[in-house]
């Protein structure tokens, strides 16, 4: 090699230009027409509202990881990205711009708003497109697509149109979530409920021409002037004499009638409640069974109407207050009760939500939901990771409501329907009537949920189904997202993706948490908990953020940002750096084209790790196919750092400095085919530092990002190399901590006595003795079997072989016996274990025969070195 790592990594130096490097080589396009297997990937879309999170990071470094894996693994393997639109939080965003400028929305029209709406896109995408870039995301930007791009437009027309012409969808009057601040309709996931302490106001409804009244509670005294009839239980004894007499509103002295329904309990409060259609679903129901007025008395924007008369344009709140007030002055207020109940807050804009009378687009969801649910009994059901979350699914499904798909917004899929501006008929087509100029079309536009629940198909070509993308990668194959958003857009692409396709969307859902700081605490503007990706990347670099975010938790679980732990990243990836930079220092010019290892020029160390490398494969492929990336990350760790770091590459010194040519060759090749293992299975975590190291060893002739993921290979499953190496590192180990109990440094020479228990130990030992002589220091190393050893020792006991150092000049007798005692009892808790778990029948009848053998021998195991360690204690205590 002429060309090295630098002494010192620097995340910054080695991410630079190397997301350039794959985009110019096509690492990251898809190739439908290849005959490789598919695997697909459809990106969450951001929304184009601002810069992305640290959720977001995460979200999309576990979908890199999954794809990255995918395509070495010899997919084709497509990751789709694109962006929402998100309706309400955009138009917010660039009314709250206009604003700043001195005009609204209003002032400038439609047209020129959109014109607004799509500057800001364009903005924010490009903030968007660049923060992919930082994170490493290996997205085919080929494909990239807008939830209001052209054909995603023309999609959502035919879905729309389709539904209504099949009977699910309709226009009609309806109590829906009303923000009022937003000035739009709400479906009931885009509304959170928050415990408020509130009020139960109870009023005098004055019976007409009497002094009498009926007592009426409400939490909600300004909707008074909405009020159609007081209604009670028509089996309530107390007010059967009242039944079609009229009562007055206190508000306005208006009468309406007293009337009877079941709908009242009459254990519940006065059991006489205000019925006022306009302003409550409960009510609405009330007044269709009894053909009621459906008065409304607030503005859109929360402001009382002129219903309310002297109230008349104050806002709702304000209003409550002053009426209270002048009932009160009115004796008309029986009592006020304090009251802590559940309020509906709008998510985007937090304003309270009105119940509010209006005619709206609905979404009939029975039929929807049921094929849904059955769906779930069926092959083509969706697997949710983790399952749990599939009941999550279901119960939501079982107890849907209809959905309100219309908003009262002019930024998203304006909706397809046109009214004659003569007759008032309705059209709804794909396309605008042909003598537009005499239609108006509903100014409306659609929940920003029903276009983004058609995202899976739409991308990839639909509705023209014989789209080359659409036949090759749909069904998608995996879909990562937050376990809070299953309600939101989960179930509704699955329910559009059976109803348009006869299709699940996709054949897995990776469901993970929440990103909370430290303390557990979900991050907030107003806690100022919050870490920009940015920031994180600028300091320790995405390698150290994408390996932190995706192997710090189990699928379905929260994960709380430590910094620390970030920190600590950093220095495994400098740890893997050093190594790196060690192995390519001593190939002496070799690359990974030339290696070709052969069986019998392998040493022990050599065939322990390539065995050791087998079994990491296996174990990352295994927690990969389920998805479990903190098992794959502690796999990979341990193999690196340990394993390979600490024991290999320290092993291998001794053939790289030694005199034989043939045993540097042979090494050069093991170290040069295990870093090269290593950086690929590390690739998909770490693509930046991955794609340095790897270009090192190669010829560069590709990159990292399409190299061949690693594989077993059955002739390095070598146990009995793995064994005889276990035990030379459980020696040297052993002397090394007695070294430390001791005070003992290396540099100290010692005498060891090694008695092997078998005559295989004994070649082992003797064989690799240069391994002890180099790690264990001794100034005699004495290997035999059956050995007694008549002075005084410290003790101790592995697998196949007890160790003996000599005290004399080294140790504490006392200090020794002590030692040994403790280790006698660790060892006697061991052997009570496993008596204890071989005596439950349940465990030797139904756990798999290999476990059972294995506790077998490790209770034989332990038993043996407890009776070692028991007799060297006796012989010391003489």
């Amino acid at each position: 090699m002429t060309k090295n790592l630098a002494p010192k990594y620097n995340h910054l130096d080695v991410e630079q230009g190397k997301y350039a490097f794959w985009y110019e080589q096509d690492c990251f396009k898809a190739q439908p027409q290849s005959n490789k297997p598919k695997y697909t990937i459809v990106i969450p879309p951001p929304n184009v509202t601002g810069k992305l999170h640290l959720g977001h990071a995460w979200d999309t470094s576990l979908q890199d990881i999954i794809i990255r894996m995918k395509r070495m693994q010899g997919f084709d393997a497509l990751w789709l990205p694109g962006m929402d639109h998100a309706g309400i939080a955009t138009q917010a965003k660039v009314d709250a711009r206009l604003k700043e400028q001195g005009v609204s929305r209003y002032d400038i029209g439609r047209e020129a708003f959109l014109e607004k709406a799509w500057e800001w896109k364009e903005e924010y995408a490009g903030f968007i497109r660049q923060q992919w870039e930082k994170m490493g995301l290996s997205l085919d930007y080929s494909r990239e697509r807008f939830t209001l791009d052209e054909g995603l437009s023309k999609a959502v027309r035919k879905v729309f149109v389709q539904l209504y012409e099949k009977g699910l969808i309709y226009r009609g009057e309806r109590i829906i979530n009303w923000d009022p601040a937003a000035r739009t309709a709400l479906s009931d996931i885009e509304v959170i409920h928050k415990e408020i302490e509130g009020a139960f106001y109870h009023f005098k409804y004055m019976i007409e021409g009497t002094n009498e009244f009926l007592e009426v509670a409400t939490t909600r005294p300004e909707t008074m002037f909405g009020d159609v009839a007081v209604a009670v239980h028509p089996e309530d004894e107390r007010y059967q004499h009242l039944l079609g007499k009229n009562v007055l509103i206190p508000g306005n002295n208006k009468p309406i009638p007293v009337i009877a329904d079941e709908y009242v309990e009459m254990d519940f409060g006065t059991g006489a409640v205000k019925i006022t259609p306009a302003h409550d679903p409960n009510d609405f129901e009330v007044g269709n069974r009894h053909d009621l007025a459906r008065p409304i008395c607030m503005n859109l924007d929360g402001t009382m109407n002129e219903l309310a008369g002297k109230y008349n344009g104050m806002d709702r709140f304000d209003a409550r207050r002053q009426l209270v007030a002048d009932l009160e002055e009115a004796g008309l207020v029986v009592k006020i009760e304090k009251h802590v109940h559940s309020v509906g807050h709008s998510e985007r804009t937090d304003a309270v939500v009105e119940p509010y009378l209006s005619t709206q687009w609905f979404v009939k969801m029975e039929e929807l939901a049921a094929r849904s649910v059955a769906n779930q009994s069926t092959d083509n059901k969706v697997n949710f990771v983790p399952d749990r979350f599939e009941n999550t699914f279901l119960r939501w499904m079982e107890n849907i409501h209809d959905w309100c798909i219309s908003r009262q917004l002019w930024w998203g899929h304006q909706i397809p329907a046109w009214y004659h501006k003569e007759t008032g008929e309705m059209y709804v087509g794909e396309e605008a009537p042909a003598d537009i100029e005499n239609w108006n079309q509903d100014e409306d536009v659609l929940d920003t949920w029903f276009s983004s629940a058609l995202w899976p198909f739409t991308t990839l070509g639909w509705p023209d189904v014989e789209c080359e993308d659409f036949k090759a990668y749909f069904p998608t194959d995996t879909l990562v997202t937050g376990y809070d958003i299953i309600f939101f857009w989960v179930s509704r692409m699955i329910f559009q993706s059976l109803e348009f396709t006869d299709e699940r969307p996709f054949k897995n859902v990776l469901i993970h948490g929440l990103v909370r700081d430290a303390e557990g605490r979900k991050m907030s503007k107003s806690l100022g908990n919050g870490v920009d990706p940015m920031d994180v990347i600028e300091k320790y670099g995405a390698d150290s953020l994408r390996y932190f975010l995706t192997t710090n938790s189990a699928p379905g679980q929260d994960l709380r940002y430590i910094e620390e732990k970030v920190e600590s990243t950093w220095n495994f990836i400098n740890k893997i750096w050093n190594a790196s930079r060690f192995v390519i220092m001593n190939l002496d010019g070799m690359t990974c084209e030339d290696v070709k290892l052969e069986e019998a020029t392998l040493n022990v160390a050599d065939q322990w790790i390539l065995g050791r490398l087998n079994e990491t494969i296996e174990a990352i492929n295994y927690n990969a196919d389920k998805f479990e990336f903190g098992e794959v990350g502690r796999h990979l760790y341990n193999f690196i750092w340990e394993d390979f770091c600490n024991w290999y590459i320290e092993m291998a010194k001794l053939p790289l400095q030694g005199e034989d040519e043939e045993a540097k060759r042979s090494t050069r090749m093991v170290l040069t085919y295990v870093l090269e293992s290593i950086v690929k299975l590390l690739h998909p975590f770490m693509p930046f530092v991955t794609e340095e190291i790897y270009q090192m060893i190669t010829r560069g002739n590709t990159a990292c990002a399409v190299a061949a993921w690693p594989v077993v290979k059955p002739e390095y499953n070598n146990e009995k190399a793995i064994n005889n190496f276990t035990l030379l590192m459980d020696i040297i180990r052993s002397v090394r901590n007695i070294r430390a109990e001791v005070d003992a440094p290396m540099s100290k020479q010692i005498r060891i006595f090694i008695n092997a228990k078998s005559e295989e130990v004994l070649e082992n030992l003797s064989t690799n003795q240069a391994y002890l002589k180099r790690f264990c220091n001794p100034s005699e190393l004495v290997i035999e079997k059956d050995l007694t050893v008549e002075e005084e020792t410290m003790t101790v006991v592995v697998t196949g072989a007890d160790i003996f150092l000599p005290t004399e000049g080294l140790i504490d007798v006392s200090a020794e016996i002590e030692r040994l005692n403790n280790e006698l009892k660790k060892l006697a808790a061991e052997v009570k274990r496993g008596e204890s778990k071989l005596a439950n029948e349940k465990f030797v009848a139904k756990a798999p025969a290999h476990l059972v053998e294995e506790e077998r021998n490790k209770l034989a195991d332990y038993k043996e070195k407890y009776a070692t360690v028991e007799a060297r204690l006796t012989q010391l205590q003489k």
